[in-house]
């Protein structure tokens, strides 16, 4: 049974016929590019499911590309894995807070890659199953989980996908505290890794869009974060 579509975005042949390979043999349809400009036609034209995006190409860089998915109504909501060669943290960080989804670090093992793959399709599902129609609400803010939309006050608030679901988990226990760690593995997954920093940098990012009523994210110094009770 054919999976769900996959666009691959890496400029060296050899690493994406090895993902193309992989991916091919769980029955994903794999769509290849060697550059960010061919990436955004593709996207716009087959929706993927995900998008594997490699951060050095040549012309448009892997952070200009996801600026540019996120931002456009039609492939903003398509979750990315992004692949950098660098590992530094100031590249993934940025390539968060642009709305990425999760990362992995060359040399990496095409089990890995598949691993993380599969993790943010699943969570997906999930969350598409998770009582759609719910509203959570408190303090001026209201999220609809199954139509992933956000409202302050009566301003609509376009959220990334990451902090989309972080509001969310937050929401939905009240007063409950969560550390950095647990706020990871409930929205990416336990075998994320990933820096305090970026996740600051999506709370951070969070409160910035509510406005005037971003402390409803309260900070438990020494611990973590919640939403206020």
């Amino acid at each position: 049974m054919a999976k769900e579509k996959i666009l691959v975005v890496e400029d060296d042949e050899d690493i994406l016929e090895l993902i193309d390979y992989n991916l091919s043999r769980e029955n994903y349809r794999v769509f290849k590019s060697v550059s960010g400009e061919e990436a955004l036609r593709l996207a716009n034209r087959e929706q993927p499911a995900l998008v594997v995006l490699d951060l050095m190409l040549p012309g448009m860089d892997g952070l200009e590309v996801c600026r540019r998915f996120k931002g456009n109504p039609k492939t903003a909501n398509i979750p990315i894995v992004m692949v950098t060669a660098k590992g530094e943290e100031s590249d993934v960080v940025s390539g968060l807070e642009l709305g990425a989804d999760d990362y992995v670090v060359k040399p990496f093992s095409p089990k890995v890659l598949l691993a993380r793959i599969r993790n943010v399709l699943r969570r997906l599902k999930a969350e598409d199953r998770e009582q759609p129609d719910k509203v959570y609400e408190g303090h001026g803010v209201s999220i609809h989980p199954g139509r992933r939309e956000v409202r302050a006050g009566t301003d609509d608030i376009d959220l990334t996908f990451t902090e989309f679901n972080i509001l969310q988990f937050l929401v939905r226990r009240p007063g409950w505290v969560f550390t950095r760690s647990q706020i990871v593995d409930a929205v990416r997954g336990n075998d994320y890794h990933v820096t305090e920093r970026s996740v600051d940098v999506h709370v951070l990012g969070l409160r910035k869009k509510l406005g005037k009523f971003g402390n409803v994210i309260e900070t438990v110094r020494g611990v973590g974060y919640r939403f206020k009770e």
